[in-house]
């Protein structure tokens, strides 16, 4: 007969959990959150700030692009062509009479682009086609091939208005394309950058404050005293989890409520679906941070590990800014090995076409499959001993 007053202690790899064990120590880890500024910055002041860069400072759509314009022989077919460029939203144009003066700023970088409307320029639109030279800076090339792409098509425009004009019929492509936009009818590529950053965003949350909780306790000596209560991996984790999960929930659902009321970017889906996509990947960042933590036991190296393993990726190859179909072979095969390559995936097919489900739920299942494999991992690597 056991005496009364007697405590069993529990081993630290058993698999019952205690719920007031948990509660006491997510309670605690909450209290450390509160008083530490840090963990409030990244949480709350760190994505609205990363929010503004992506919704202001990243644009992929170009618009007042500076481009000079040389007219050699001024008439009233010149100054059509250029009063279409100076009509167009893409370009800021800026004119000379003779090349000799722009060329220079074109060298420099003051203008991306020069268009040279030469002196048998009219007399070859008379003709019924003429010829166009464009010079572009080669050193940016999405920008040089952008620029000659929309010269081309605001110059055939203005010609077809001109010739609809006088009442001629010109012979158009055997083919006439009528495009349709689907989700994104203008083409904004803020559309698109703001639904993804919140996988860049919960994965600084998830990943980096995560990696700092476990080491943080071996550094300051306050492990032995956790380790005292007799307290299982399970419980250990789960108060760990519990905190941070919320804090990224909130702070999840708070840059989605600025993406669509400031930034104006649509969201045809269901918030629920949203909240339980934006679980199943924060789960899987916060098990990525406890791993790496568990492992470091260095607040330092965690650090470090924790933005080349789960910031960077969730920046350069989730497709959020740079395309995954161009990247070279063994790069896109990279990506299938990352999580925040499906977490875009699901968020743009919720703000910008709905619930897909088919889109949803395969990205959805595949993040899962991430979370179990990371939690096993992390779950083993936990060492609740001194040694």
């Amino acid at each position: 007969m056991k005496p009364r007053g007697t405590h069993t202690a529990q081993p630290s790899g058993s698999r019952h959990i205690r719920p007031r064990c948990v509660l006491a120590l997510a309670r605690k880890e909450s209290y450390q959150i509160v008083r530490d500024p840090s963990s409030l910055i990244i949480a709350f002041v760190l994505p609205p700030v990363l929010l503004f860069l992506f919704g202001w400072g990243i644009s992929l759509d170009p618009t007042r692009i500076p481009l000079g314009l040389v007219v050699e022989t001024p008439s009233a077919v010149t100054e059509a062509a250029a009063a279409s460029l100076r009509g167009s939203r893409y370009f800021e144009v800026r004119e000379a009479a003779h090349r000799a003066e722009l060329e220079p700023l074109l060298v420099g970088g003051r203008i991306k682009g020069l268009v040279i409307l030469s002196q048998q320029y009219p007399r070859e639109r008379e003709a019924g086609s003429a010829a166009v030279q464009v010079l572009v800076n080669g050193s940016e090339a999405n920008t040089a091939e952008l620029i000659v792409n929309y010269v081309e098509n605001v110059l055939q425009k203005e010609m077809e208005h001109q010739a609809e004009a006088r009442g001629l019929s010109r012979a158009g492509p055997p083919v006439a394309v009528e495009p349709r936009i689907w989700y994104n009818p203008n083409f904004e590529s803020r559309a698109a950058i703001l639904p993804g950053s919140i996988a860049v965003i919960m994965t600084l949350i998830g990943t980096i404050l995560t990696a700092l909780v476990v080491a943080r306790e071996w550094e300051r000596g306050t492990m032995e005293a956790l380790l005292a209560g007799s307290i299982s991996r399970a419980e250990f984790l789960l108060g760990k989890f519990l905190p941070y999960f919320a804090l990224g929930l909130t702070a999840m659902m708070l840059v989605a409520g600025v993406s669509v009321g400031v930034f104006g970017v649509p969201f045809r889906g269901s918030w629920w679906v949203l909240i339980g996509v934006s679980a199943v990947f924060l789960t899987v960042a916060l098990g990525l941070g406890l791993f790496i933590s568990t492992a470091t036991r260095n607040q330092f190296v965690a650090t470090q590990a924790a933005l080349i393993v789960g910031y960077l990726p969730s920046f350069i190859l989730s497709g959020l800014v740079f395309e995954i179909n161009s990247m070279p072979p063994p790069i896109r095969m990279l990506t299938y090995l990352l999580p925040p390559r499906y977490f875009v995936s699901a968020l743009r097919t919720l703000f910008l076409a709905g619930n897909v489900w088919e889109v949803i739920l395969q990205d959805t299942l595949i993040l899962a499959l991430f979370a179990v494999v990371l939690w096993t991992l992390t779950i083993r690597k936990t060492r609740l001993t001194l040694e």
